[in-house]
């Protein structure tokens, strides 16, 4: 994957409002790639953006990652699932087309890819 393309990736995760989440195939349909792509560029490079607002279409985060997850999650107002191995994501869900608004605007700057 180019360097636009995780950037792309990068920028839509910053666009996910505060108190909100998204699953990767969210933020791969506004980007126009596959969850799986998107996983990767979160495990590879998403320690620089919001990370804990992108889950699994459950709401659910690698363990490893759950901690420090459910603390931004408290901050932030996301009410985790009981028995906390993710968040309420049918409640705090970003909406899509505000999300894929503001990534617009987020990478005007950036090639057409």
């Amino acid at each position: 994957m180019d360097e636009v393309a995780v950037e792309r990736v990068l920028r839509a995760v910053e666009a996910i409002p505060r108190g909100r989440v998204a699953a990767y195939g969210d933020i791969g349909g506004v980007v126009g790639i596959g969850p799986r792509q998107v996983g990767w560029v979160m495990q590879a490079y998403g320690s620089t953006v919001p990370w804990w607002r992108v889950t699994n279409a459950a709401g659910d985060l690698p363990q490893a990652l759950l901690d420090e997850a459910r603390v931004a999650w408290a901050r932030e107002g996301i009410a985790a699932k009981p028995g906390g191995h993710g968040c309420r994501i049918a409640d705090h869900r970003a909406d899509l087309e505000a999300l894929a608004r503001a990534w617009e605007l987020a990478v005007a700057d950036l090639p057409r890819g």
